[in-house]
């Protein structure tokens, strides 16, 4: 079966200041997301699974869904804190999602071939969808997965710190051994640097550092990891942290490379990373996409 792309579209945009999945970013009114939509149809996905809030659902449909008619196949699926193993509760005062693991987990009924997951509220640039593309419709072992690199200086904002999972690589850069998340990270001459103690020291990141922009490529195979590790992460996690621990996604496969499960093929991608995780970054990605359209890389009506 031809691959299929998950977005993670349930989560809420506190810095940039509201549902910055649905902020216009051209002056057609699309959002980050028909950009991705279309970038992933035209690399050769077939079915495009939407993970939204169950309050939001039909503002999606009647807004994007609508906007993009019969040109792509949308399956609406929710993420609710609710869904829980067996033997869990919601926490008491607990609004936050369990995290993008969790919402992966939400779609698992949804997912019926290999696929890919992105993020909602980030550009990933054209050549980033038919890489994955490539890599999911490929001979390759059942235990080997993908994840699409970035240069650390290409997916950085000039209004504030950014979170970015920093990659180690194997000797041969090819397989990945590892994700550190770093929660501040920001941009440098030559590079970039992070902080883990507010600003009191950083520590530089050169030029070329990979990094994930949660960018992966699975067989269906491996919601079961998702599945059976959940438990075991509340069991931990919940007592320290009830309301605000979240199930990130790279943890399942950290802990299956660290395990010996699997291995992580790296896709290296000189694509330029665009977002906006603050209000002052929209008039540049307007910008970008403007001059990505009088260059002829999108058309300025997608869907017309």
């Amino acid at each position: 079966m031809k691959p299929q792309l998950v977005i993670m579209a349930a989560g809420l945009g506190s810095r940039f200041g509201g549902l910055k999945q649905m902020a216009p970013v051209d002056a057609q009114g699309h959002w980050i997301i028909d950009y991705s939509i279309f970038d992933a149809v035209r690399a050769g996905f077939d079915k495009i699974i939407l993970i939204v809030k169950p309050e939001n659902e039909q503002l999606f449909r009647d807004t994007l869904g609508r906007r993009i008619g019969s040109r792509a196949n949308i399956e609406y699926v929710h993420q609710r804190p609710d869904l829980l193993p067996a033997g869990f509760t919601v926490p008491e005062g607990r609004v936050k999602p369990w995290g993008t693991a969790h919402a992966v987990l939400c779609a698992k009924d949804a997912i019926t071939a290999p696929f890919s997951v992105i993020n909602a509220d980030d550009f990933y640039g054209k050549g980033a969808f038919e890489t994955i593309y490539a890599y999911l419709t490929s001979d390759h072992p059942a235990n080997e997965y993908a994840m699409v690199g970035y240069r650390v200086e290409n997916t950085l904002t000039e209004n504030g710190s950014v979170a970015r999972g920093v990659c180690n690589l194997d000797e041969n850069g090819q397989f990945l051994t590892g994700i550190t998340e770093r929660t501040r990270v920001e941009p440098r001459e030559g590079g970039a640097a992070f902080t883990e103690d507010g600003g009191n020291t950083y520590t530089f990141l050169p030029a070329g550092t990979t990094v994930s922009m949660n960018f992966w490529g699975f067989p269906p195979e491996i919601l079961k990891e998702f599945e059976d590790r959940f438990p075991v992460f509340l069991k931990e996690n919940l007592p320290k942290n009830p309301l605000k621990c979240e199930y990130f996604l790279p943890l399942i496969p950290n802990q299956m490379i660290a395990e010996g499960k699997a291995r992580v093929r790296v896709l290296p991608c000189r694509e330029k990373w665009y977002g906006v995780t603050y209000q002052p970054d929209m008039p540049a990605f307007q910008a970008a996409i403007r001059r990505m359209q009088e260059n002829g890389l999108y058309p300025e009506n997608l869907w017309g």
